[in-house]
C-alpha cells in the first residue's frame, strides 16, 4: 500500500484561469498585446527547456527576449499576468489531499516549474500549507518524464519506489514513473478524485 501521494500542479491540481478555468493564455493579446503564437514558438520552445531545469532564470531570460522581439511589455507584468491567470486550484483534490494527510498519507506535489512559479504555487498560493512539500524540474535539474527526475525524489524521501503513487495528466509522465517502480495513475478528469485514491491508502 502507498505511503506517498504525488500529485502533478498544471492539468490536475492547478487548471487554468480562476474565472473560467480556460488556458492563462486566453486573452493575452487583448489584455497585454502579446501574441501567444509568437511566444510559444520564440521563447517557451527555445528558452523553456532551460529554464524549467534551472540553468536559466525566467526573469531576466523573459526580459531579454522581450526587449529582442520589440515587445514593451515589462517580464514581471508578464510573469504576474501568467500566474494569477493559472492559478485556479481544483478544491475537490486539495481537500483529498487534506483527508489523506489527515489519515497519515504524505503528500507532495511532484511538476515540471522554475523557481518563481514553483514560489508562487507555495507561497503565493499557499499550496504548502495542504501538502508535504514540492520536487520541481527546477530543483532538481531534470524534468518530467526524464527517470531521473523521479530516482532523485525517491532518494529524497527515502522510501521504496512501490511506496509512492503518482497522479499526472500527461501519459508519458505516467508512463516513465511506472518504469521506476512508482503506482502511478493517468489524470484525466473524467474520474472522481476520491475514487482514483479509494482504496490505496
Amino acid at each position: 500500500m502507498p505511503k506517498y501521494l504525488l500529485v502533478d500542479v498544471d492539468g490536475v491540481l492547478v487548471t487554468g484561469r480562476p474565472s473560467d478555468r480556460k488556458p492563462w493564455y486566453s486573452q493575452l493579446q487583448s489584455d497585454l498585446g502579446i501574441d501567444i503564437g509568437l511566444l510559444s514558438r520564440d521563447f517557451f520552445k527555445i528558452w523553456w527547456p532551460e529554464i524549467v531545469v534551472g540553468r536559466l532564470d525566467l526573469m531576466p531570460t523573459l526580459q531579454k527576449w522581450l526587449h529582442q522581439a520589440n515587445i514593451a511589455t515589462a517580464a514581471h507584468e508578464l510573469i504576474d499576468y501568467w500566474f494569477a491567470m493559472d492559478s485556479n486550484i481544483d478544491q475537490e483534490i486539495l481537500a483529498q489531499c487534506d483527508a489523506l494527510r489527515a489519515r497519515g498519507a504524505l503528500v507532495y506535489l511532484a511538476t515540471n516549474q522554475d523557481h518563481l512559479r514553483a514560489n508562487y504555487l507555495t507561497v503565493d498560493m499557499k499550496l504548502s500549507a495542504h501538502v508535504d512539500g514540492i520536487f520541481y524540474s527546477a530543483q532538481l535539474g531534470v524534468a518530467k518524464p526524464d527517470p531521473d527526475f523521479y530516482q532523485l525524489i525517491v532518494e529524497a524521501l527515502g522510501t521504496n519506489p512501490a511506496e509512492i503513487f503518482f497522479i499526472d495528466d500527461t501519459l508519458k509522465n505516467v508512463s516513465a514513473a511506472r518504469q521506476v517502480g512508482w503506482q502511478a495513475h493517468h489524470w484525466q478528469a473524467t474520474q472522481p478524485f476520491a475514487d482514483v485514491i479509494a482504496g490505496r491508502f
